[in-house]
């Protein structure tokens, strides 16, 4: 029978020599293997296992709750969070309202890149918005994460080494496999029919875009925040506001001082 994955996260209520030891020791009975340890957030521990039958998590379950040195927290099937929470040891930050926007400064670009990198990974449509002021680090994590992800990367539009609007693509590049990035000010300032046509014909393929200033691509076409599957925020620091109020005084994307932001 093939090996299913857990993850366990408990907080330690007393924090002895050889706690770590007994837990384990009480895994390797239970024949449940570890894959990986980590500590998560202050105080607590996550782990990533695998387990042969769902008989056995239950009577592992059963087990740690009599334990008063620690508080299980979660035993569950492992969400991406949980992944990330393991290998950086604490959890990204997503907004408390909105489930599907996550927060990361500048700082944490490692993390960032790896978060990416397996949302990269999954297969079908994917849309991702990514938010930030100027050189944040949003188009150098969004490459580094395809890098990450073994994917090829494909500028629809971006200002990262030249301006660069595209109308077309070449045969090879209408791939799924291929990853598409799309500024939404470059878009929306630079743009013509045939890279609209362009745009369109991209978003309905299954594969994954990602769409920089999602907040101005959507003032300026019939797609919606809804459509997007995940929302990045990328700050210098937790306080940061985003907002593009110097955008919309500069000419309303009429001319090419525009481009002088470097957005």
């Amino acid at each position: 029978m093939e090996k299913k994955e857990w993850y366990l996260e408990y907080e330690i209520q007393k924090n002895r020599p050889g706690l770590l030891g007994d837990i384990s020791s009480l895994l390797g009975m239970l024949s449940i293997n570890i894959v990986t340890i980590n500590g998560v957030d202050e105080g607590r521990r996550g782990m990533l296992l695998l387990a042969r039958s769902d008989e056995q998590i239950v009577r592992l379950e059963l087990i740690l709750r009599t334990m008063d040195t620690i508080q299980m927290t979660k035993l569950r099937e492992p969400k991406l969070r949980d992944r990330m929470a393991v290998r950086h040891g604490r959890y990204i930050q997503r907004d408390a309202d909105d489930k599907k926007t996550f927060r990361f400064i500048r700082d944490e670009l490692g993390l960032l890149v790896d978060f990416m990198a397996e949302l990269y990974k999954q297969d079908g449509h994917k849309l991702i918005g990514i938010r930030g002021l100027p050189r944040v680090g949003k188009t150098e994590s969004i490459v580094a994460a395809s890098v990450c992800a073994n994917k090829k990367w494909l500028f629809v539009s971006s200002t990262l080494l030249k301006q660069t609007v595209r109308d077309k693509l070449i045969p090879d590049e209408y791939n799924e496999n291929n990853l598409f990035i799309i500024d939404g000010v470059v878009s929306t300032q630079r743009s013509s029919d045939k890279h609209w046509q362009l745009v369109r014909e991209i978003m309905r393929m299954p594969s994954i875009k990602v769409i920089e200033h999602p907040d101005i691509f959507v003032e300026n076409t019939e797609y919606s925040i809804d459509d997007f599957d995940y929302i990045i925020e990328l700050r210098h620091d937790p306080d940061e506001e985003i907002t593009y109020d110097m955008l919309h005084k500069n000419t309303m994307f009429s001319g090419s001082d525009f481009g002088e932001f470097d957005f």
